[in-house]
């Protein structure tokens, strides 16, 4: 079997669900890769780095529009999948990968109807059909000229004519770029929640500046921020819309504050990560919010935090060694919305109430996978 055959014996139809670990690709957080506006857009984005030593350039085909930051939810499911291939050591990575449309819409917080399938085919296309020429990890300061997606396609069964999924194939320059040494940075899933296109970029900044940054955070005076963003429209326009998403200061995960500089009479602004409780629970333990049960149909978890002792058996949450069991051994569910199912189960009836409440919830997995494994293989 040679390589190309090996790779497609990879199994990618997993439900990547609540249980992916989401990842962005470090170098497209900050600089100006897509458009910011839900309208169509055909203006290219030219950047040029103060020190002028790295430039963007994005153009946009005519018939389709500029991929937009709402089009990169799928680069980050893919960047998600890839990451996950890598901390599981699998051997030849493919870079054309094979999805169900139903996990990717789950897992970036979109609805699951008719309308959202004929979005995300649009969101391709784009992808597809924009261009980026950089010389972001160009060598010898050559650029590089690429598009996110080299093709896609639907996949379809020959003999009932359904459909089997999407075939991804995501361009080296991405491809490389999430699986290089430190090519990555979590989000938080709450940045699906996010409506804005300046707040979704700004988020995208914050990450990779200020969450490592400390208690000081990062701060970029305005203008620079407003090259940096490849926004159509006027400074004072963006300006504007600054202060008022300062204003609301919510963005997942991090403060933002306007300060003055010694330097200019514009303003800086400054991004900061938010402290939170010491005993907020891990991402793999973060419940969820309910604005996100919503969107996936999973009940929302006690808005609450979860403080654990040695002596406790940890309740009403995943432990991080739950999810690892399960996913060695009952690959392919969601274990996030069967969580839910058994809380409701346990709920009906007062004497519900397992002693290890861990053991009962991989039992009640065991069952369910030992009942429905039929539906896997027929994936």
């Amino acid at each position: 079997m040679d390589r190309a055959d090996k790779n497609e014996q990879i199994d990618l139809f997993l439900p990547y669900l609540a249980d992916l670990n989401l990842r962005d690709q470090r170098e497209v957080m900050e600089r100006p890769f897509f458009s910011l506006a839900k309208s169509k857009r055909l203006k290219p984005i030219d950047y040029t780095s103060p020190d002028g030593k790295t430039f963007v350039h994005v153009s946009a085909n005519p018939d389709y529009g500029m991929a937009t930051i709402w089009d990169a939810d799928i680069l980050i499911y893919c960047a998600s999948v890839l990451n996950d291939l890598k901390q599981r050591r699998v051997n030849d990575i493919p870079r054309t990968l094979k999805i169900m449309p139903y996990d990717l819409l789950r897992s970036i917080g979109r609805p699951i109807s008719g309308r959202s399938y004929e979005l995300l085919a649009g969101a391709l296309d784009r992808l597809q059909s924009t261009t980026v020429k950089t010389n972001i990890r160009a060598e010898k300061r050559f650029e590089a000229t690429f598009s996110w997606l080299d093709n896609w396609s639907q996949l379809v069964d020959a003999k009932t004519e359904r459909s089997k999924g999407l075939s991804i194939s995501l361009s080296s320059w991405f491809y490389d770029g999430v699986l290089m040494n430190g090519g990555v940075l979590s989000i938080d899933r709450a940045y699906f929640d996010i409506t804005g296109g300046r707040e979704r970029w700004l988020y995208k900044v914050a990450r990779k500046h200020a969450g490592g940054a400390g208690p000081e955070g990062f701060a970029i005076a305005l203008p620079t921020l407003f090259e940096k963003s490849g926004a159509e429209g006027q400074y004072r326009r963006f300006k504007f819309e600054i202060a008022a998403i300062v204003r609301r200061n919510d963005l997942p995960g991090f403060d933002l504050r306007l300060a003055d500089s010694v330097t200019s009479r514009e303003p800086l602004l400054v991004m900061s990560r938010r402290q939170e409780a010491s005993a907020e629970p891990s991402d793999s333990l973060r419940p969820a919010t309910s604005n996100q049960a919503q969107k996936s149909n999973i009940p929302a978890a006690p808005a609450k935090t979860y403080a654990r002792t040695d002596a406790d058996e940890p309740r009403n949450y995943l432990t991080d060694d739950t999810l690892a069991y399960l996913r060695t051994h009952y690959r392919g569910w969601d274990f996030q919305a069967l969580h839910a199912e058994f809380r409701g189960w346990l709920s009906e009836q007062s004497d519900r109430s397992p002693e290890r409440y861990q053991s009962a919830f991989i039992g009640f997995v065991k069952r369910y996978h030992e009942k429905n494994r039929h539906q896997l293989r027929a994936g």
